[in-house]
């Protein structure tokens, strides 16, 4: 992780303001009015958890070459090779920080004019950037990957006619053939797993397995490719029409939170299976149990979440000592190989762990945006992630001393539940809705490092997921 860390301080030392600023945005930040403070620091702390190919896709996206090439040892060709089978970015913040640096400071002068009875004077004030515009309009919910003709309409008052025109070529490219398809803005995206060597780019990959004959038929969606007539590659949604979905089994050994995830589940239609202060066997056993059920066959999905406290990467749920549970040994169970009834659907584990191991120094760590050679003792080990096909991956955790705290509420379970509950209103991609969990568990630790949460999204999804 220290290397990691080293080359994310090499990067930002070599960007500009308003280039940490686009990488937060693309990376899904919405505070960027705090990176007048401190840009460097800040962005060091959003960039904490990325992999290689993440960031190897975040540099090409501000077209700043030279860093691939003389930093990660790469080069723009390579990287888009890397990218042809997915990505993570968000096709609609690429386009958004690129508008943003197509704009002049006149441009937006006229633009922040237009938008005095939409937005707050105290923001347009302090608005440095196009993007600081975007920000605000999406806080509000007057701009998002769906709604546009807003600032599209501001852009033709000023005279910016090629960048509206850039926006409606977005549109065109997500747009729907099928009705009652997908949302228009979701584009593929997939999480490749990091390099076993430093930047061995090529062992990047997605783990992609042929879809079982239990795989329910995929909707697809065709998207017409810029100033072309031909069409690339569709993208797939997982079907989800199975009454209910399917299992969302749900483990709390802690027993604070489990209750708050039933209610979630429930209204999301999976049939919500419960059990509270499970001793490693009794886990274990309830895992295969709900692994070897039939109804798996007929479901669209499966859920799995717990809550335990945990040393290193192993559960210990309501043992005080012994070997635990691993994280890969809950993964196995539901395999294909091991669960073929959910071959070809998506699974979905969250994971909150609360660390009672003694915690060890582990340079390079971060804690309040700064880099740290010799820094406090934090929780910073990896936790690896299996790249079997079709799972997302969420694992959060934290010190186990905050169980002590009275009434205490985990920062990433609370904005988990928040985040799906708005996401089944709006239909938004589950890729997407973590952000709004990033997001949340970012504000956390920078107002309160030394309750840091540690949060590691990794999945393997081979088509969208929408949860509405």
């Amino acid at each position: 992780m220290s290397g990691l860390y080293h080359t994310i301080s090499q990067i930002t030392d070599e960007l500009s303001t308003d280039e940490c600023k686009r990488i937060s945005y693309l990376c899904g930040a919405l505070d960027l009015d705090t990176f007048s403070t401190d840009p460097r620091g800040m962005l060091q702390s959003v960039l904490c958890q990325m992999n290689y190919v993440f960031l190897m896709e975040l540099i090409l996206k501000i077209k700043r070459y030279d860093l691939l090439r003389e930093v990660l040892s790469t080069n723009k060709s390579t990287v888009e090779g890397l990218l042809k089978n997915g990505h993570s970015v968000s096709e609609y913040r690429v386009l958004m920080a690129d508008v943003s640096e197509d704009m002049d400071t006149e441009n937006l002068k006229s633009l922040t004019f237009l938008l005095r009875g939409t937005l707050p004077k105290h923001k347009l004030d302090n608005v440095q950037s196009f993007l600081d515009v975007v920000v605000e309009l999406e806080k509000l919910d007057q701009l998002s990957s769906e709604k546009m003709d807003l600032i599209k309409h501001c852009l033709r008052s000023i005279h910016r006619a090629d960048l509206a025109k850039k926006i409606s070529h977005y549109q065109q490219t997500v747009l729907m053939t099928n009705q009652g398809s997908s949302p228009p803005d979701r584009l593929k995206f997939c999480t490749m797993p990091p390099p076993n060597s430093s930047f061995s780019v090529s062992s990047a990959s997605c783990n992609v397995r042929p879809v079982s004959k239990f795989c329910d038929k995929p909707t697809t969606v065709k998207k017409k490719l810029l100033g072309t007539s031909s069409y690339c590659q569709q993208e797939e949604v997982y079907s989800m029409q199975s009454d209910p979905r399917g299992v969302c089994l749900i483990i709390d050994c802690v027993g604070t939170e489990g209750d708050e995830l039933e209610q979630t589940f429930k209204a999301l239609h999976f049939h919500v299976i419960t059990h509270k202060l499970l001793s490693v066997r009794d886990v274990q056993s309830t895992l295969r149990e709900v692994a070897h059920q039939q109804g798996h066959y007929r479901a669209s999905a499966f859920v799995c979440c717990i809550i335990s406290r945990s040393r290193s990467s192993d559960l210990l749920a309501t043992d005080s000592h012994g070997p635990g549970l691993s994280l890969d040994t809950v993964r196995r169970l539901f395999t294909s190989d091991s669960c073929p009834g959910l071959a070809g659907k998506p699974k979905l584990f969250f994971i909150q762990s609360y660390d009672v191991s003694e915690p060890q120094r582990c340079a390079g760590c971060m804690e309040g945006g700064e880099l740290e050679t010799d820094g406090p003792v934090l929780l910073c080990c990896k936790r690896t992630v299996p790249v079997d096909a079709d799972i997302f991956w969420s694992h959060c955790w934290t010190r186990g001393k905050q169980l002590e705290v009275p009434n205490h509420q985990s920062v990433y379970l609370k904005a988990l539940r928040s985040s799906l509950t708005e996401g089944q209103k709006r239909r938004t991609h589950l890729v997407d809705l973590h952000m709004a969990v990033n997001r949340a568990v970012y504000e956390h630790n920078h107002k309160s490092p030394e309750s840091s949460y540690f949060l590691n999204l990794r999945h393997t999804l081979r088509k969208t997921v929408y949860l509405s």
